[in-house]
């Protein structure tokens, strides 16, 4: 096998061992406010964004629209967030965060970045930023690649 090979395909594995293991412990944090992982996607993005059309929020957390409309039911019925007509274009709806919505996100979100700090500190600030320097170039990298077609 060659050694290209080799490289890519351990790395491959390293990436994604990584990659499960913050990801358990962030999930075990989120999941003990009584949230799924999609559910605080949701309530991020609405922190970090303000309301955006409910047809946006899935694409920023990276969730197909079907599965996202019920993420986005439970948290309105669970009165952490609000539907808003938009007073424009009425075929667009908001999803923006309550008060109470604000309130848990925010407590929450912070113990979240915590604890990632956390988890990251096995390396030092400036190797962080050199890891997501080239974890960036090879998704753009990935994204932008097209395999030649086979005749």
């Amino acid at each position: 096998m060659p050694t290209e090979t080799r490289s890519a395909l351990r790395l491959w594995v390293v990436l994604n061992r990584a990659t499960h293991s913050v990801e358990e412990q962030l999930r075990r944090q989120v999941e003990g406010h009584g949230l799924s992982f999609t559910e605080f996607a949701v309530l991020e993005v609405l922190l970090s964004q303000g309301a955006l059309p409910i047809g946006e929020i899935g694409g920023r957390v990276l969730r197909a629209s079907g599965s996202m409309t019920y993420v986005i039911d439970k948290l309105e019925q669970r009165g952490l967030l609000r539907r808003r007509a938009c007073a424009s274009d009425r075929r667009v709806i908001y999803g923006e965060l309550t008060p109470e919505g604000q309130s848990l996100i925010e407590r929450v979100f912070a113990e979240h970045a915590g604890l990632l700090a956390e988890l990251c500190s096995g390396l030092a600030p400036a190797e962080q930023e050199a890891t997501a320097d080239l974890l960036k170039r090879l998704g753009l990298h990935a994204h932008a690649f097209r395999p030649a077609t086979v005749a």
